[in-house]
């Protein structure tokens, strides 16, 4: 499933993650690498961007960033 498609207050692991792109460099040195786990916070009223919580902080991701990170729902 896609990390955009996670339901607030849902937690998940992330499994798939994209290779290319400065965005998505700069997410991995941010902590957001596969394996980790992520609870969704909240969304904006109109859905874009997200809020998520990651390694203690908490970070925010436009829609269609979240949308090519692939997560599987967390235990």
């Amino acid at each position: 499933m896609k990390l955009s498609d996670l339901a607030v207050g849902a937690s998940a692991v992330v499994r798939e993650f994209p290779r290319n792109g400065a965005t998505f460099l700069r997410l991995r040195e941010m902590g957001l690498v596969a394996g980790t786990r992520v609870t969704l916070v909240r969304t904006a009223p109109l859905g874009d961007p997200l809020e998520l919580k990651v390694r203690g902080y908490h970070l925010t991701l436009r829609k269609a960033e979240a949308a090519e990170i692939l997560v599987e729902p967390a235990p």
